[in-house]
Parts: structure tokens; C-alpha cells; sequence
């Protein structure tokens, strides 16, 4: 038979409540940390694994050069560095927003899986942009995909926080909370990669001389770039306070000394 309104709204409640449920924090963070380790070291594995130069060919092609060897593998090297510095930026974003996570739902918890879900294929994107570094049609279908996976990791923890702040009171400590004093740094941290993985994205398609090799300086330059904007922008509010409150400290000044003139001498 057909179910009533009131049953019907008695199971959605129900599913509602359910993903409001409270969920062990300790537990996301270990069992995030140890995805965020084992994919490390699968990337520490590929590029170990395939990219040592053989002996005898060093000796025999270049003259007994290791390093003229090694630059053979340099674009594997340059697509490690950049997939590595992505997981170390990942890793940073989601241990500094359940720094602020006072309190896991099942919610944040189902959207954390999903986003440890692309991370482990942070890997593939590594292999993909390695093997398919000269400039082909392949190559900048690799760096679609990996775009795409870097995307998805990183909007899923965005998607942890939009969660948090819609009960911020009870999930988020008060630093982060709307008006906190690290809330626009942490929509900051948490929308980087996903603006920098679109824009990279929409450059593929837009500019046919983007490379992988491009696509790697950006992922390994742009954290820096994020670390001296955030430098530079407390100690341009540093220098901001500084002179509000040197201006403040001159209007009390003159404040007392018109108070400890006379009435005669204000007059005048």
C-alpha cells in the first residue's frame, strides 16, 4: 500500500538525523592520515621504481655520467615533485580544518571517504602526466584527469567545511567560524586547489603550448605563492593596526592637553 505523509516524514527525519549523528574525530584523522601515507608512498615507490638509469648504459650512452643519465628522467622527476607537493598541500588543508573541528558528523565523515577516494588516485594522475610528457593530444588529456582528481579531493574538503559552518557553533571552534579570525584564511586553504585545478583545466583547453612540465611548476609553486600572500597580508594588517593605533594614541594626546589647558588659554 501507498505510505502515509506522517511516515514519510517520520523516515526523512530519521535519515536527517542519521547523518547529523556524531561521529569519532580521532578516528576520520587516523584513517585519513594513513590514506595520505599510503599514497605517498606509492608515489615514492613509482618514481623509484622505473626511473634509475642502468649502469651499463650510463657507461656506454653517456660516457659514465650519472647526471646526464638523470636528465633523461627529468620530466618523471619534475611530475613527482609536483604530485608530492599536492598530497603535502592536501594533507596540510585537511589537518588544519579538523584543527578547527571541534565536533565530526557522519555527514563530514561520508564526504571526508569520498575525498580520500580521488586523493588515492593522486598516484594515476603522477603516472599519466610522467608517461605522457611530450606534447600530444595524450598529454593534455593527462593533465585533464588530473585536474579532475585533484578537483574532486580538494571540493569534498571544502564541502566538510560548508557542513561544519551550517552548525558552527557545536562543530567548529570559534577561530573559524564566520567573523573568526582564521575563517577567511581557511576558505582561502580550502578553495585553492579547487580555483587552481579549474584554471588549469580551462587552460588546456584554451592554450594549446600548456604542458605537463607547466602544469608541474604550477603545483609546486603555487603553495609558496599562497605562504608569502599570507605572509604579506599580516604584515600588511600588522602595519594597518600599527598606524590606527599610533593615530589614536595622538587624538588622546591632544585630547589631554586641550583638557589641561584653561578656559581662557582654549579660548584664545
Amino acid at each position: 500500500g501507498q505510505r502515509s505523509e506522517e511516515e514519510e516524514h517520520h523516515s526523512l527525519e530519521t535519515f536527517t538525523f542519521y547523518l547529523s549523528e556524531p561521529l569519532s574525530k580521532e578516528r576520520v584523522e587516523a584513517f585519513s592520515d594513513g590514506v595520505y601515507a599510503i599514497v605517498a608512498t606509492l608515489l615514492i615507490l613509482d618514481i623509484c621504481e622505473d626511473n634509475v638509469p642502468d649502469p651499463r648504459e650510463v657507461e656506454e650512452k653517456f660516457h659514465g655520467s650519472l647526471l646526464e643519465a638523470l636528465s633523461e628522467y627529468g620530466p618523471n622527476y619534475l611530475a613527482y615533485f609536483g604530485s608530492f607537493v599536492t598530497i603535502g598541500l592536501l594533507w596540510f588543508v585537511h589537518h588544519s580544518l579538523f584543527l578547527y573541528v571541534t565536533k565530526a558528523t557522519r555527514l563530514m565523515g561520508l564526504l571526508n571517504i569520498l575525498s580520500l577516494a580521488f586523493i588515492g588516485g593522486l598516484p594515476l594522475a603522477y603516472q599519466l602526466t610522467s608517461e605522457f610528457a611530450e606534447k600530444s593530444h595524450n598529454e593534455v588529456e593527462a593533465i585533464q584527469v588530473s585536474c579532475v582528481i585533484t578537483f574532486f579531493a580538494s571540493i569534498f574538503q571544502f564541502a566538510i567545511w560548508t557542513t561544519a559552518l551550517l552548525n558552527e557553533e557545536e562543530t567548529l571552534h570559534a577561530f573559524a567560524r564566520y567573523g573568526g579570525k582564521e575563517h577567511a584564511f581557511m576558505f582561502a586553504k580550502l578553495a585553492l586547489y579547487p580555483c587552481v585545478s579549474l584554471g588549469a583545466f580551462f587552460l588546456t583547453c584554451l592554450l594549446s603550448e600548456f604542458s605537463t612540465a607547466i602544469f608541474h611548476l604550477m603545483q609546486i609553486v603555487i603553495p609558496f605563492v599562497f605562504l608569502a600572500l599570507r605572509i604579506f597580508v599580516r604584515i600588511s594588517l600588522t602595519a594597518v593596526k600599527s598606524v590606527i593605533s599610533l593615530y589614536r594614541w595622538k587624538v588622546v594626546l591632544l585630547e589631554e592637553e586641550e583638557a589641561c589647558l584653561s578656559p581662557n588659554e582654549t579660548l584664545s
